[in-house]
């Protein structure tokens, strides 16, 4: 199956949404997918406001008429809703292809974060930009609860994975940190709420793997914690192995990738009782959901990291990646029942 990804998020990014990419381009060929991407390196680009590090391409339509020449697609999946995506979508409508969307991403409360932004209007535009497609692919049971209310339709499953061959828990430790070590990893943005981790009242030492447009505040803020900026691979598996709890305090995430490689890592789970950590940790024992941060990252601290790993044993990229094969079918299906109806009618 030829499949056209395009994709707002990219390389050099770090995130959730580039790392589902990136095993999808590593996996997808081996379950029959034949992938194209379109993708902001194929295209002059200007920096985000207030992300610098997120280039925004300069793309029309005309540039994804291209891709769609060169691809030829038997169906478009659209992983972001920013002007690659919004291109990938006319396109794929006008052409009449088979197109399916990703909703990763909480734009309307990341947007509430930072401006004045009535959710109303942000889902109603969201509404406009997934509903034309003939399947849209979600996480968990609560972001299709979430979606499946506001008006979201069709919804599909698609879960996510972790590498366990490259996240394992602690065999010594090899830091001189303070102990216990709460870590958290990910992006350093007002909508991540590392300001209510970072203020917990809790023994040992904070750690923060990652970068983003808060970091300084956050820094000169809370000069205790130690900061090591974006890290990859294995020296980020290490940081993981030296830590003792995961502290995850956002309110916004859909799922949360970070949260499965801290538990392969062997890393009980201290978060809200919100999307993401409910899905993925609430009632399995592997973790603490609580509206008091501070006593779940002090629970959390008896957990057995067996009792994480085995839980991180049921998350696997190969399933995830077929998932996603399994859901591009199911569209194509979608579409061409919509093309008997018009026929019949």
């Amino acid at each position: 199956m030829r499949v056209l990804v395009a994709s707002d998020a990219w390389e050099p990014q770090i995130n959730g949404v580039v790392r589902t990419l990136q095993k999808l381009r590593d996996i997808g060929p081996s379950l029959g997918l034949e992938l194209g991407f379109v993708t902001p390196d194929q295209f002059r680009s200007v920096p985000m406001p207030g992300y610098p590090e997120i280039r925004l391409a300069m793309v029309g339509t005309g540039g994804l008429e291209a891709a769609f020449r060169r691809i030829r697609p038997e169906i478009f999946h659209i992983a972001t809703e920013g002007p690659i995506g919004l291109a990938a979508r006319k396109v794929a409508l006008r052409q009449n292809v088979p197109l399916t969307t990703s909703y990763h991403t909480r734009f309307p409360e990341y947007l509430r974060a930072r401006l004045p932004v009535p959710l109303a209007a942000s889902y109603a535009a969201l509404r406009w930009f997934h509903n034309a497609s003939d399947g849209i692919f979600v996480a968990t049971q609560s972001l299709d609860d979430d979606l499946r209310v506001r008006g979201f339709q069709p919804l599909m499953r698609w879960s996510r994975g972790v590498d366990l061959d490259l996240y394992s828990p602690r065999r010594e430790s090899l830091v001189e940190w303070k102990r216990p070590v709460f870590l958290n990893v990910g992006r350093v943005a007002v909508e991540k709420n590392l300001a209510a981790f970072l203020s917990l009242d809790l023994p040992g030492t904070k750690v923060i793997v990652g970068d983003g447009p808060q970091r300084a505040e956050l820094e000169a803020r809370f000069p205790d914690a130690i900061f090591l900026g974006a890290k990859t691979g294995a020296e980020l598996a290490e940081i993981y192995r030296q830590a003792d709890v995961f502290v995850f305090p956002s309110h916004t995430d859909t799922f949360g990738i970070v949260l499965l490689e801290a538990l392969a890592s062997g890393l009980p789970v201290a978060a809200y009782p919100v999307m993401g950590p409910v899905d993925v940790v609430g009632g399995t024992g592997a973790g603490v959901l609580d509206w008091d941060l501070r006593a779940a990252a002090q629970a959390a601290l008896v957990i057995p990291p067996d009792t994480c790993v085995a839980l991180a044993r049921s998350y696997s990229w190969a399933t995830s990646i077929a998932q996603f094969r399994d859901n591009l079918h199911a569209a194509m299906d979608q579409k061409a029942g919509k093309k008997g109806v018009l026929r019949a009618a």
